[in-house]
């Protein structure tokens, strides 16, 4: 599968390392767990959206844009690489916050990602989370086409056909470094939100025939909603790609039982994998993410859902900022492990 006919460019430190966590594998007893260090892709702190931003931006350049538009979450990590890669091509960025909860403590609203966004002098617009996002991106845009600018929009969480090639190639990646220290995945797991990663992952997984199962740790919404939305993008994408018909529903399985009591409000659970991860193997999960992934993990291994015996793939798809703005509402004072 070639995709070097797609437009591109060099952001991201790549390939990321695939390690094998050996602590945290024997204290859970088993599987054997391997990390995709997807946190280390460099770009303003590293995350996985930087794999999607490499044909994003590459594609509003081909489209002579002077500024890029895109919405998150306040303490979106997607925007925050965003807002560094816009420095990386010299582009203006314009960031459209959305309250999506109620958070108004110092740290969530000022640290983390939103003092990142600022270093790197994005311009940020807040909305409230009742209003319609993309309204308020299209009047962004025609404001900005007033004052002779040529804007571009990137999709919540770089999530389009395009963003998507970032995960089939993070898909052939991890293939081959598979095939070069000849171990053999009996399963990939990761967070899923804005359903690009995952798209991107099970097109470039089928395309590859690799037999290789993906779970996606839903972090909002439920089950059902979930995987149409992964589904729908991955059918996109894999017709972007000039290979359709290659992903059936079947293909995209998604576990949204970590939730907890909604996108980015901590749970017991995910504080405990994010410490547990760093005292085992010094590891940085994010609270909004990674962590509550993780957690679901750990309880898919308690309860026998992977073979003991078997090899598994979690990818790290980084947000450790996050843990600055969510540190009034994280607990250290936990057990060792």
């Amino acid at each position: 599968m070639l995709l070097s006919r797609f437009p591109r460019i060099s952001l991201a430190h790549l390939p990321t390392p695939l390690e094998f966590l050996p602590r945290i594998s024997k204290y859970l007893g088993g599987p054997n767990i391997y990390v995709k260090r997807d946190d280390c892709t460099g770009l303003g702190i590293g995350g996985n959206k930087t794999r999607k931003l490499e044909f994003l931006i590459a594609d509003a350049l081909e489209k002579k844009a002077t500024v890029v538009i895109t919405p998150g979450a306040v303490q979106s990590n997607h925007v925050r690489q965003t807002a560094a890669a816009a420095c990386k091509v010299g582009m203006k960025c314009e960031l459209v916050f959305s309250k999506i909860f109620e958070n108004s403590s110092d740290p969530y609203l000022n640290s983390g990602n939103v003092f990142l966004d600022k270093i790197f002098g994005a311009n940020i617009r807040e909305i409230d989370k009742d209003s319609d996002v993309n309204i308020v991106m299209e009047k962004v845009v025609e404001e900005l086409r007033e004052q002779g600018e040529i804007p571009y929009i990137i999709p919540s969480g770089g999530s389009n056909p395009i963003g998507a090639l970032g995960y089939v190639d993070c898909a052939l990646e991890i293939i081959q470094q598979a095939n070069e220290s000849r171990l053999v995945i009996d399963h990939i797991i990761h967070a899923t939100g804005s359903a690009g990663t995952q798209a991107g992952l099970i097109s470039g997984l089928k395309a590859m025939n690799s037999g290789i199962p993906l779970l996606g740790m839903g972090v909002f919404a439920h089950k059902s909603y979930i995987e149409k939305r992964v589904y729908k993008l991955a059918c996109e994408t894999v017709e972007y790609m000039g290979v359709p018909g290659i992903v059936g529903s079947n293909d995209v399985v998604a576990n949204c039982d970590y939730v907890g009591d909604g996108y980015g409000i901590p749970t017991k659970e995910m504080n405990d994998a994010v410490i547990m991860l760093a005292r085992l193997e010094g590891i940085l999960l994010d609270p909004v993410y990674t962590g509550k992934g993780f957690a679901g993990m750990i309880d898919l291994i308690a309860g026998n859902y992977f073979d003991k015996s078997g090899n598994i793939v979690f990818i790290h798809t980084g947000g450790s900022p996050g843990l600055f703005a969510y540190q009034d509402q994280l607990n250290t004072k936990t057990k060792d492990f």
